[in-house]
């Protein structure tokens, strides 16, 4: 689908970046003596059922270094990425996460720009805005709330799967059954290929610290990335889950497309805030909602 002429001042994209991005935390001095890198860790071979409904394994479990230009994104997202990484914004941050590397901290994941991978732009449907990474060993897997199918599932993805199955048994029409699921686990890749943009506002994380590199300049990029589904023709639904999730709503309405988006907000599903009114999570219908709205709007229904 083609975009419109965006309404919003670069700087309310998050662009320029610099303008948008948080003061940026002083770069550690590197340590002279030479780190020990963690030997790469290849994925465990997905069991045969994995392979059959299109799981793709990931080719290590960690980042190594800092190397943009070999992390794959879709092509309507290139343009936006390449100004963000010709900034200095995206060069302090790149700085900032080397130097971590290099001290030896073991950063998640291995491929920060997953989700734009999977989804393209032309092709986002509805919008999941996460924090930062999962930070245990092997959870991250470039896509907000999702963990590979051989962890065990985090307390707010399950959280999120009681939800969908409440509201399946509550709105079964709005709620189509997807056969793969539960071979897949905690594994969200079927979302990302039905246009579920999973997004993160801080793309890494270092080993047992979350928020260990927010206010990096991840921010300024992401925010931008929202901005930019919201300037796009085609109606979306964007889930916006906790205060965090939730302060990207400006960027939508400012975008002048919020008309024709569906834009639904309740607490996090953590289990800290999930029941916590006013806004729980648990009984919010966010799934059967947005599946209403894009019928309504001539989609297709998405398997959750």
């Amino acid at each position: 689908m083609a975009t419109r002429k965006s309404k919003v001042p670069d700087s309310q994209l998050g662009l320029p970046f610099d303008a948008l991005a948080e003061p940026a935390a002083p770069v550690p001095e590197p340590d002279p003596t030479p780190a020990v890198q963690t030997p790469a860790a290849a994925a465990p071979e997905p069991p045969a059922e994995l392979l059959a409904v299109g799981y793709e394994p990931p080719a290590d479990t960690q980042l190594r270094a800092w190397e943009p230009a070999h992390w794959p994104v879709a092509p309507d997202w290139q343009p936006l990425v390449q100004r963000f990484f010709a900034s200095a914004t995206a060069q302090r941050l790149g700085r900032f996460v080397q130097s971590r590397l290099d001290a030896g901290a073991v950063v998640y994941p291995p491929l920060p720009l997953r989700a734009l991978a999977l989804t393209p732009l032309h092709a986002v449907r509805v919008v999941i805005i996460g924090q930062d990474p999962y930070h245990g060993p092997g959870q991250a897997e470039g896509l907000s709330f999702s963990v590979p199918p051989s962890q065990m599932l985090p307390p707010s993805l399950r959280n999120i799967f009681q939800e969908i199955a409440r509201s399946r048994q509550q709105h079964p029409e709005y709620m189509p059954v997807d056969p793969d699921a539960r071979a897949e686990r905690g594994s969200l890749l079927r979302w990302a290929r039905q246009g579920v943009l999973l997004l993160n506002s801080c793309l890494t994380v270092e080993q047992g610290q979350p928020n260990s590199h927010a206010n990096q300049g991840w921010e300024a990029l992401t925010a931008s990335i929202v901005g930019a589904v919201a300037e796009a023709e085609q109606p979306v639904v964007f889930m916006l889950w906790g205060s965090h999730a939730q302060q990207r709503r400006q960027i939508i309405a400012e975008s002048g497309g919020s008309k024709q988006h569906l834009v639904l907000m309740a607490n996090h599903p953590s289990p800290l805030s999930a029941l916590r009114p006013p806004t729980p999570f648990i009984g919010c219908n966010h799934f059967a909602k947005a599946n209403r709205f894009l019928q309504s709007r001539g989609g297709e229904l998405l398997r959750w």
